[in-house]
């Protein structure tokens, strides 16, 4: 199963955090498809690194490292994207979670998430 990792959803996995659903670890963990992170949720964080709303001991850097060392594709923002967030209802404002929707539309993705809000939008999610 392809599947998209919600921002939280990354942050818990790579840091180990027990929020994160035995369920959700299980499947990133053992997934035969393909684990793909948004590059919306790197810009999220790294915004959120600057604003001192997230705190990553080990760097920047660092984090970006254990994405790719754990396989971990980056889905780019694509014109394709685009036009789909254009056109998505505003269930949810998020400008993030927008574009992390529109990607699981646009690459037929199952979205890990907690995010209450994001399965008010008819995509697959799971946690």
């Amino acid at each position: 199963m392809n599947q998209i990792l919600d921002t939280h959803t990354l942050i818990w996995f790579l840091n180990g955090d027990d929020r994160l659903s035995l369920k959700a670890r299980l499947s990133i963990e053992n997934n035969q498809g393909n684990n793909f992170v948004s590059i919306a949720s790197i810009w999220e964080i790294s915004i959120k690194l600057s604003l001192g709303k997230f705190n990553f001991n080990r760097g920047f850097k660092s984090f970006l490292e254990l994405i790719e060392n754990n396989g971990f594709d980056i889905i780019p923002f694509t014109f394709q994207h685009a036009l789909i967030i254009s056109s998505l209802e505003f269930k949810h404002r998020d400008p993030f979670d927008r574009l992390i929707i529109a990607q699981a539309i646009a690459e037929n993705c199952t979205v890990v998430t907690k995010d209450k809000e994001i399965e008010k939008y008819d995509i697959n999610t799971f946690w």
